[in-house]
C-alpha cells in the first residue's frame, strides 16, 4: 500500500520553502531562509486513550531582520476527518507549551473525496460568548485546478499537480504537464526522481492511457520532449533496479517506448498523432525491432511503410 503519509513529509521536507513561496508567499517574505531547522519527531501521547499521534513537519525559522524565532507546523491528511480541527488544535497546544514560540499551523488535504471546503478553524464557543477560536490554513488539493499552476517554475508544483482535482480524461495530459514542468527546473537526479516518482504514484496510468500519453507526448517540441523522456526513463531504470517483480516486464516495453519515440523524433522529427498512437501499441519485441530499422527511414512514409508491415 502507498504510504502517503512519507510521500508528502518527503516532498515537503525536501522542497519546504518552494512550498512556502507557492501557497504561503507572505510568510516567504518574513521568513530567514537560512535559518530553517527541522525539529526531531513530535510524539504526543493520549493516555486517556492509550495512543501516540506524531506531527507529520514541525519546521524552526527565524523572522527576517529579527533575532526572534517561530515554528512552522504542516501536517498532511489523506483522508477526510471530523475530529482533524481538533486534531491540529491539539498539536499546536502541545507545541506552544513546550517550545513558547509563535507557530504558524499548516494543513494539506490530500485525500480526492469528499470535494467540499473543509473547515480552517476550531471553536470552543457559548451562547453568550466563544471561549476559544482556533484558526489554521488550508491546502485542499481536490478543490484547487491543476491548471492553474502549469506556469508556476516550482518543483511542489509540479508533483502536487497530480494530486489536484482532474478528470479523467486528462489524467494523461497532467502526467505529461508536470514531467515538462519538472524538465524546465533542471533539478540534481535525486531531486528529479523523487518528483518523477510522486507523480508516477499518484498519476499510474493505464495501458490505454499510456498510449494517450505518448500520443500527447510526441506533439511537443523535440527539446522538450527528449527533457521529458530522459525523466520517465530514468524514473522506470530506477522501479527495475529496485527489484520490482510485478511489473517488470511492462516497466521493460514503456523504457522501449521511450526510447524509440525519441528516436523517431530525432531522425523524422514532431510525429502524427496517429503515428505516435501506433508505434505506442506495439509490443516490446517490435519495439526492439522498430528501434533498428528506423536508422533506415528517410521519411513518415518510411514509418508508415513498416507499421503496415505489422498489422
Amino acid at each position: 500500500m502507498t504510504d502517503h503519509d512519507r510521500l508528502f513529509k518527503e516532498l515537503l521536507s525536501t522542497f519546504f520553502v518552494e512550498f512556502i513561496d507557492l501557497f504561503f508567499a507572505d510568510v516567504g517574505n518574513y521568513l530567514e531562509r537560512g535559518s530553517i531547522v527541522f525539529l526531531e519527531k513530535e510524539l504526543f501521547s493520549d493516555i486517556t486513550a492509550g495512543e501516540r499521534y506524531e506531527a507529520d513537519l514541525v519546521v524552526k525559522a527565524r523572522f527576517r531582520d529579527h533575532q526572534s524565532f517561530f515554528l512552522v507546523h504542516i501536517e498532511n491528511q489523506t483522508e477526510a476527518q471530523s475530529i482533524f480541527s481538533y486534531r491540529m488544535f491539539r498539536y499546536f497546544a502541545r507545541l506552544y507549551e513546550k517550545y513558547q514560540l509563535p507557530i504558524y499551523p499548516i494543513a494539506v488535504f490530500s485525500f480526492t473525496e469528499p470535494l467540499r471546503a473543509e473547515p480552517t478553524a476550531h471553536r470552543v464557543a457559548f451562547p453568550d460568548f466563544t471561549v476559544l477560536e482556533f484558526h489554521y490554513r488550508v491546502v485542499q488539493l481536490n478543490r484547487l485546478d491543476w491548471r492553474d499552476f502549469l506556469r508556476q517554475p516550482n518543483p511542489v508544483a509540479s508533483a502536487l499537480m497530480a494530486r489536484m482535482r482532474i478528470a479523467p480524461a486528462d489524467r494523461p495530459r497532467v502526467k505529461l504537464e508536470c514531467l515538462r514542468l519538472l524538465a524546465t527546473l533542471r533539478l540534481d537526479p535525486a531531486r528529479t526522481q523523487l518528483i518523477s516518482g510522486f507523480v508516477d504514484t499518484y498519476l499510474k496510468l493505464t495501458a490505454q492511457e499510456e498510449r494517450l500519453f505518448a500520443a500527447e507526448l510526441a506533439t511537443i517540441g523535440a527539446s522538450e520532449q527528449e527533457a521529458v523522456v530522459q525523466i520517465v526513463t530514468s524514473w522506470m531504470q530506477q522501479g527495475l533496479e529496485q527489484g520490482r517483480q510485478v511489473g517488470r516486464q511492462e516497466g521493460r516495453q514503456e523504457e522501449a517506448l521511450a526510447i524509440v519515440l525519441r528516436q523517431l523524433s530525432r531522425r523524422l522529427g514532431t510525429l502524427p498523432a496517429q503515428n505516435a498512437e501506433r508505434v505506442s501499441g506495439l509490443s516490446t519485441t517490435a519495439l526492439e525491432a522498430l528501434s533498428e530499422a528506423l536508422l533506415d527511414f528517410a521519411s513518415i512514409s518510411d514509418l508508415d511503410s513498416w507499421l503496415a508491415g505489422q498489422d
